[in-house]
C-alpha cells in the first residue's frame, strides 16, 4: 500500500554498513572523526604503452573494484589521454579514463579513481556513466573473490600487502601521511564502509 501510494521505493543503493553487527546504519547513526591515514599514489598503466596515469588514495583496496579513472575535461593535462583505457593494477582490468566537471583538477594528482560500489560520489558518477559496478567486500569487511589473492583477508589487513605489492611491481609512486575523515557506527565503534543494498526507502 505505501509502494502503490509512491510513499517509499526499492532499489540498489549505497548505505551506511557496519561490519561489526551487520546492518545498515542511519547518516546521524554515523560519526566522523579525523584519524591518521596514507594516501598512496598508485600508478594506473595506460593501454597503449604510452605511460600511466597516477592516482592518490586512502584506500588502495577499493582499488581493485575500479570501473575508471575520471578527470575534468578543462585539465590540460589530460586532454589527450580522454577516450583511452588504462589498466587497474593486480587486477589488469581494462578501464575507461572519462571526465566530468565534478572532479578537481586542483586536488591531489586530478584524476579519480571511479568505484561505484564503495563509494557515494563514484556511485553518482558511475550512474551517469553507466560504469559497471564491482563489490570487493563482504559483509564482514573481507576482501571477496574480485580480490583475487586478497580475498578472505581483512580490509585493513589487506591494505599494507596491497601496497608491498604495487611496490614490488614498480606501481606505488608513494605514500604520504594524510588527515582522513572516517566514518565510525556510534554502535559499535567500527569503520563504516559504503555498501550496495537491495533497499526501502
Amino acid at each position: 500500500k505505501l509502494f502503490e501510494d509512491g510513499l517509499i521505493y526499492k532499489g540498489d543503493y549505497l548505505i551506511n554498513w557496519c561490519n561489526r553487527c551487520h546492518t545498515a546504519l542511519a547518516d546521524d547513526e554515523v560519526e566522523h572523526e579525523d584519524k591518521p591515514g596514507a594516501l598512496h599514489h598508485i600508478k594506473y598503466p595506460l593501454a597503449d604503452g604510452s605511460g600511466h596515469l597516477v592516482v592518490a588514495t586512502t584506500r588502495p583496496e577499493t582499488m581493485l573494484a575500479d570501473t575508471a579513472i575520471c578527470v575534468n575535461p578543462e585539465d590540460p593535462r589530460y586532454t589527450d589521454k580522454l577516450g583511452k583505457t588504462v589498466f587497474v593494477p593486480i587486477v589488469n582490468r581494462e578501464i575507461p579514463i572519462i571526465s566530468d566537471t565534478y572532479v578537481d583538477a586542483e586536488f591531489g594528482t586530478g584524476c579519480l579513481k571511479i568505484t561505484p560500489a564503495h563509494d557515494q560520489n563514484d556511485k553518482a558518477i558511475g550512474d551517469k556513466y553507466a560504469l559497471e559496478v564491482i563489490d570487493a567486500l563482504n559483509a564482514d569487511a573481507t576482501l571477496n573473490a574480485h580480490a583475487l589473492h586478497y580475498e578472505g583477508l581483512d580490509r585493513f589487513e589487506a591494505r599494507p600487502k596491497i601496497a608491498e605489492e604495487l611496490q614490488a611491481l614498480g606501481l606505488l609512486l608513494k605514500v604520504e601521511k594524510h588527515l582522513n575523515k572516517v566514518g565510525t557506527s556510534e554502535r559499535t565503534g567500527a569503520v563504516v564502509e559504503p555498501r550496495l543494498l537491495d533497499q526501502w526507502f
